[in-house]
């Protein structure tokens, strides 16, 4: 079985391991580094073997996770560089970093999988992007890509639209719970219970996902199905567009994307 170590053990990481373990049934073959004592002792906690250093990490695992912001990447690639072969594999996961960054930084030809998951990861309904260098191996780029479909849906995606990718799986929960909250917001100012309101939110887009997914229809149709003439949706839908929806949906991704590529940078 592949070494997999993780230099970074937030929110991602712990969502990513145990994925890991619930698909493998132990957290032998996993390793992890954080400079945090509580996130370390969380990772003890849950089997994973902590090491004193990053460079630790890299030495003890066939893969390594990159679970660090992107601000961060230059200290923490620089910091490993030393110990890094062309037999690693790298798991980058931030915004914005490229595979040409991460091996530059490493001085490195090693193989390189950029990913774009989401939080979702947490409760085993993740949406992941992956875009592997071409100098993977087989065998790396399979256990890679189960390390993120344990744990939701997966699409390969070319590393031109990575950037693009962002907004449409990575950052989207937000707008998600946003909407949510403004619907439940309502609810509450009408005087209906915020909870109730919010539990037949999130059944609403539980199964809206569903129609979407399995329906056969597509977008405009399933609106059009729920929209009767002069009924209460049209009037909802009317009221969207002259406030602008899809265009600030639209400038919103467009600000996501444009904040990717400059933390790449």
């Amino acid at each position: 079985m592949k070494r997999i170590g993780f230099i970074g053990a937030g929110n991602m990481a712990t969502a990513i391991i145990k994925g890991l373990i619930a698909q493998n049934g132990t957290a032998d073959f996993i390793g992890a580094f954080d400079l945090s004592e509580e996130k370390r002792s969380a990772m003890q906690e849950m089997g994973v073997t902590v090491y004193p250093s990053s460079c630790d990490v890299v030495t003890n695992s066939d893969i390594i996770v990159l679970a660090v912001k992107p601000q961060n990447y230059a200290e923490v690639l620089d910091g490993i560089k030393s110990v890094v072969t062309t037999d690693k594999t790298f798991v980058s996961i931030a915004a914005g970093i490229s595979i040409a960054y991460v091996q530059n930084a490493l001085g490195c030809a090693c193989p390189v999988v950029r990913v774009m998951p989401n939080t979702p990861l947490l409760l085993k309904k993740g949406a992941s992007a992956l875009c592997p260098s071409n100098n993977i191996s087989d065998e790396d780029k399979q256990t890679v890509y189960d390390m993120f479909a344990g744990s939701g849906v997966c699409e390969y995606i070319t590393e031109e639209h990575m950037n693009e990718i962002i907004a449409v799986n990575g950052s989207s929960p937000a707008y998600i719970y946003l909407f949510a909250k403004a619907m439940a917001d309502y609810a509450a100012q009408q005087g209906i219970d915020y909870d109730k309101a919010m539990n037949l939110i999130c059944a609403t887009l539980e199964g809206s996902a569903a129609m979407l997914r399995e329906s056969g229809d597509s977008a405009d149709v399933l609106i059009q199905k729920v929209s009767s003439k002069g009924g209460t949706t049209i009037a909802a839908l009317d009221k969207l567009r002259e406030h602008g929806f899809v265009e600030a949906i639209f400038d919103a991704m467009n600000a996501c994307t444009k904040r990717a590529e400059e933390l790449g940078k």
